[in-house]
Formats: structure tokens, C-alpha cells, sequence
């Protein structure tokens, strides 16, 4: 075989050897490969991930790194700027190329610009391509070529377009490079502070993400419509950090379920999960800013003592509570219960989405910024096809519906465990109350009225 340079393969959230386009090209061209994951300082990140996101990640590399020398490569891991340290591997190993797969984020997107101004500068190639999505944010458009902001109408389009290809093969193998720069301690990527264990129920990397597929498809998908909204059942797939670490793809995932008769609302959720990163692409402020102007002079209230009441689960709305402490305890939250939590904080409560979505940010294992962003603005009402202003969402009824036995109270709010089923969900109105647990530290029907005078002072 002729001695061809090598191509450099810059992984990102893209943790996988399956369903890698940048990975599949390095392959098709013949030269040797070297795998690299490039770590930015914390300083140069407004969203740096947390604690959290940085153990999962930390985790998922060593699986990503035995796969790799199972197929008689390496991995070698950086810390700093992308665009500096990838010039910097070209020198060192003479490498002609470098690929790498797209991602959405305004910083990613930055970060992808400098590194193509870069190794241009220096004589190399950079190529980028498309895995973090179904769809690349600039294919599905109006009829006048335009972005959408209603989900629907963009959901309509997405299943208009031609099938998706099907998700490419892992390499059987990887042609080694003659000489391996110096290999980084990956530790050197988190800090001390976020060496945390990951739950028992947990598997980070590509292998992992393929099991929780396998089991989601076995069992909880054939009762999903009913069952995704009860947080004390095993009903939802569990999969949204290997979606968000790319340990597998959503175009693998689409295919794994596309033919089952009860997927079709989780396919749509994963349509969502493309029209979050199509908003993101088009509205790169979102994060900070609502897409709705008027939003930007919502009256506020920042509460210092309720804030830190709600981060901790005690509110004294007990699915509030719990859905808090399984955060706390887990680094993971229902859905459900996330749409619950988010609502109380910014109608209840009048505090910022902003404040919400970084303390999300802060504390998930799933924590993917275009997800998360949509999600808050839906629930404030501030976004693109957000829910309507007057959706205040009772958290009393929404656990005697969603919670009925109390499953999910029970397991997080354990000092409610002698109050009866009736009155669970309102432990204030039992005959007797529970001591260790507060009150509601606001009364839902004087804070549904504070909430809709706010909106009434800005709608639009």
C-alpha cells in the first residue's frame, strides 16, 4: 500500500465507530487514522457542560478508547482550543486531513470556523459532515426557503423529504499511524469535582447506548403512548444521553424503531429533537435571549429563598419535590415531570427560564443545549412554538393523573410515606400533617393569578 498521509478524525459528540461519517470517509481514503477528542477550557465556554455531563463524558471516552484499540488504533485526547490543537497534530504526524462531524451550537459552530481558517493557513484539509441530526438544519424549509418555528408544519416537511439513507457500518479496522504523537491523560478533562459515580442503570459508550436501544425496543416502547407519562413506571427509553453523547445516532435509533407498530410518537419526538437544533441554527441567541421580543421585559421576580426551595425539591408540591430530588439524586428527570418542575418555576414562582435552564444545565446527564433551551421557552410560553400563556400547569392534578399511586412521590419523597393516597399529592389538607415536610410556599390559585397579570403586561 502506497505511504499516504494520515487523516486526522476529530471526535466530538459523536462517541461512536457506527453511523460516523467523518470516521467512514478517514476509512474510504486508506491512510492511516488518528482519533482525537479535544477538550476546551472551561473559561473560553458560556456553556461549559457541568459536573455531570463531564463524568458521563469522561466515561463514554474510555469506551470510545477501547473500541478503538480493539481496532488497532488509539484515541488521543487534547485540552484547548480545537483549531490550535488540531494544527498542532497536522505538524506533529504530517497529517494531510482533517474531518470532523457538525454540530448546531453557536460555540461549536464558531470553534468548526476557526478551524477551517486554521489549517487552511497551515495546508491542510478540513472536512465536516452531518451525523447529529436526521436532517441538516438547512434542508427542511418553507416553500418560500425559509426557517420554520411551528413544529408541525416543519414535522410535516421532515416526512415529506426522501427517506433517510441507512446508517453506515463500523470499521472492522483502522490503519494505524507509523508513529503516535504523546497520548494526554484523559483525567486531565474533568476536575476533581466531577468524578461522580454513574448510576448501576447507566452504561456510557456506543455499547451501552446499543443495549438501552435493544431494551427500549423489547419492552417499554409497545406501551409508550400510555406510558410516558407516568413517572413511577420503567415507560420511557432512557436513551437521551447517549443521543446527546452520539454514542448512537438518531438516524440508527430511527431505523432500529422506524417498523414498530407503537413507535410512531417516539419518531416524532426524535423529529423535535432535529427541530430544536433547526431553531438553535437559525436563532443562535436562543439560549440567552427569548425568541419572543416582547418576553424580554417579563416582570420577574428573582427570589433567592424560593430559588434555592425549588433547586433542592422543597416547595411543598409533592411531585415538584420529587422530580427536584430525583435531579439531585440521579443527574436524570421524567419528562413529564420536567415540564411540571419548569412551569412551576416560572408561573408559580416568576423566576427567570433563564435561572432554570443553566440549573438543568448544571445537573443532567442529558444536558444538550438546544433541547434544553427549547424546552424552557416552551413551558414560559417565550418561544417558538411555545405552549400558550395561560397553560399553568396544577401540580396537585398533574400528580393525581400522572402519579395516581404514588409510585414516583414515594420513591423521592419518603416522609410522605405515611400520608394517605388521597391526599398525597396536597399533604397540607390531611388530616395529619406530615412534620418533616413543608408547606407550599406559594398557594397555586393566588400564584395562577399573579402569573397571568405578568403575561397579561407583555403578550403579544
Amino acid at each position: 500500500m502506497m505511504d499516504l498521509a494520515p487523516w486526522i478524525v476529530w471526535f466530538r459528540r459523536d462517541l461512536r465507530l457506527s453511523d460516523n461519517p467523518a470516521l467512514a470517509a478517514a476509512v474510504r481514503s486508506r491512510a492511516p487514522i488518528l482519533a482525537t477528542f479535544i477538550a476546551a477550557p472551561k473559561d473560553d465556554d458560556l456553556w461549559f457542560p457541568g459536573d455531570r455531563s463531564q463524568s458521563w463524558l469522561r466515561v463514554s471516552l474510555d469506551a470510545l478508547a477501547k473500541s478503538l484499540h480493539e481496532r488497532g488504533s488509539r484515541l488521543i485526547i487534547r485540552v484547548g482550543a480545537a483549531h490550535t490543537c488540531l494544527a498542532k497534530l497536522a505538524a506533529e504526524t504530517g497529517a494531510s486531513t482533517v474531518v470532523w462531524n457538525s454540530l448546531c451550537e453557536p460555540n461549536q459552530r464558531t470553534e468548526e470556523a476557526r478551524v477551517v481558517a486554521t489549517l487552511g493557513i497551515v495546508g491542510v484539509a478540513g472536512c465536516s459532515y452531518d451525523s447529529d441530526v436526521l436532517r441538516n438544519p438547512g434542508t427542511v424549509l418553507t416553500n418560500s426557503g425559509g426557517s420554520y418555528s411551528v413544529f408541525t408544519p416543519y414535522y410535516r416537511a421532515f416526512l415529506r423529504l426522501p427517506p433517510l439513507a441507512d446508517p453506515l457500518p463500523a470499521p472492522r479496522s483502522l490503519r494505524p499511524l507509523a508513529r503516535w504523537p504523546d497520548a494526554a491523560d484523559g483525567k486531565t478533562i474533568v476536575g476533581p469535582c466531577a468524578q461522580q459515580p454513574i448510576l448501576s442503570d447507566w452504561e456510557p459508550g456506543e455499547v451501552g447506548g446499543i443495549k438501552r436501544v435493544r431494551r427500549f425496543k423489547a419492552g417499554p416502547i409497545s406501551n409508550y403512548d400510555d406510558a410516558r407519562d407516568r413517572p413511577g413506571n420503567d415507560g420511557i427509553s432512557r436513551l437521551s444521553p447517549h443521543l446527546h453523547f452520539g454514542e448512537i445516532s438518531s438516524r440508527q435509533l430511527w431505523q432500529a424503531l422506524q417498523d414498530v407498530p407503537a413507535s410512531g410518537s417516539y419518531l416524532r419526538q426524535l423529529v423535535w429533537r432535529d427541530f430544536a437544533r433547526h431553531i438553535l441554527f437559525h436563532k443562535p441567541s436562543l439560549p440567552e435571549r427569548p425568541m419572543r421580543k416582547p418576553f424580554s421585559q417579563f416582570p420577574w421576580q428573582p427570589n433567592a429563598s424560593q430559588m434555592q426551595a425549588w433547586k433542592q425539591g422543597q416547595t411543598g408540591y409533592p411531585l415538584v419535590d420529587a422530580g427536584m430530588r430525583e435531579l439531585l439524586a440521579t443527574g436524570f428527570m421524567h419528562n413529564r415531570v420536567r415540564m411540571v418542575v419548569a412551569s412551576f418555576l416560572v408561573k408559580h414562582l416568576l423566576q427567570p427560564w433563564q435561572a432554570g435552564a443553566r440549573w438543568f444545565w448544571e445537573q443532567l446527564y442529558d444536558a444538550d443545549l438546544a433541547n434544553n433551551t427549547l424546552g424552557w421557552q416552551w413551558v414560559t410560553g417565550c418561544g417558538p412554538d411555545a405552549a400558550p400563556y395561560f397553560r399553568i400547569f396544577n401540580p396537585v392534578l398533574q400528580g393525581e393523573k400522572f402519579d395516581a399511586d404514588g409510585a414516583y412521590v414515594h420513591t423521592w419523597v419518603p416522609e410522605l410515606g405515611q400520608v394517605p393516597a388521597r391526599w398525597l399529592h396536597q399533604p397540607w389538607n390531611a388530616p395529619m400533617k406530615p412534620k418533616d415536610y413543608p408547606g407550599p410556599i406559594v398557594d397555586h390559585a393566588a400564584a395562577r393569578t399573579r402569573a397571568l397579570a405578568a403575561y397579561a403586561t407583555i403578550r403579544d
